[in-house]
């Protein structure tokens, strides 16, 4: 099955779509924009969202829309809008399962697992053919259980989020669409922000959405494969292209079989966005 490309990342800022005199900086600032129709947009102010959406166009190769839940009536208005525009990739907000992707046809979507039933619904989401990634989120999640916090006091995530962020990223994987990690809210924790970034990119995330244009340089630097393990990729790599063989071989005292090459070649795409 062919889904649609995921050519964003590994930085995504997301940016009020009410808010058009942020729109040029958003994209100035990061990889792409995840222009939001949802949270960040009260319910009175939804409708002049869309308006300025239409009327303050940005590269469509850049931009991301987030559009209210299938659940809600905001939805129909939110592609209404859309289709007046360039933009074809949409972030679909608390997407809880298939049904919820029917009125999407004409978009590529990044379904957002953020709710107990979309987690356990993701493998089911990501096997749809319109689908280019999932992301999940900790906020949300954590309040559909009737929780109130998703992370310990020393900002490390509660257990339920990790489940919830491991059980995403496999189900992307599963299906062979990109992984979009969660948003990391305290803006004052960039060493936080590094940590799980690096682990993001470590475990094969595809791109890191943040809250704020001071995150974006945080995210991509951890995104970016150091020096060595650089040089270690593309030596590998060579070393298996001299070798014109794709069984098992040695390479630096390390025994090197079809999966170590998986992990070179994505340290290679990985330092390609750089």
């Amino acid at each position: 099955m062919t889904h649609p490309p995921f050519p964003f990342g590994p930085a995504l800022l997301f940016c009020p779509a009410d808010r058009p005199d942020r729109y040029a900086k958003a994209v100035e600032r990061a990889d792409a924009v995840i222009l939001d129709l949802e949270d960040a947009v009260a319910d009175v102010a939804k409708s002049a969202a869309r308006e300025s959406l239409v009327a303050n166009p940005l590269d469509p190769a850049r931009v991301i829309v987030r559009v209210n839940p299938a659940s809600t009536p905001h939805l129909a208005d939110d592609l209404a809008a859309l289709r007046r525009t360039s933009y074809r990739t949409v972030m679909l907000a608390k997407c809880e399962g298939t049904a919820d992707l029917v009125a999407l046809e004409d978009f590529a979507v990044i379904a957002l697992c953020e709710t107990a039933r979309g987690v356990l619904a993701a493998s089911d989401i990501a096997s749809v053919p319109i689908v280019s990634a999932l992301m999940w989120g900790a906020e949300d999640l954590v309040a559909s259980v009737g929780g109130s916090s998703s992370r310990y006091p020393d900002g490390r995530y509660r257990d339920l989020a990790r489940h919830a962020r491991s059980q995403v990223l496999l189900a992307a994987g599963a299906h062979g669409v990109a992984a979009i990690d969660a948003v990391h809210l305290d803006l004052a924790d960039a060493a936080g922000l590094r940590d799980e970034a690096e682990d993001a990119a470590a475990l094969g995330f595809a791109a890191t959405a943040c809250v704020h244009p001071g995150q974006v340089e945080v995210v991509r630097a951890a995104y970016a494969p150091s020096d060595e393990r650089l040089e270690w990729a593309q030596a590998l790599l060579a070393e298996a292209a001299v070798r014109e063989r794709d069984g098992v071989f040695a390479f630096r005292g390390q025994m090197v079989d079809a999966p170590l090459m998986h992990q070179a070649e994505a340290v290679v795409r990985r330092a390609r966005l750089d």
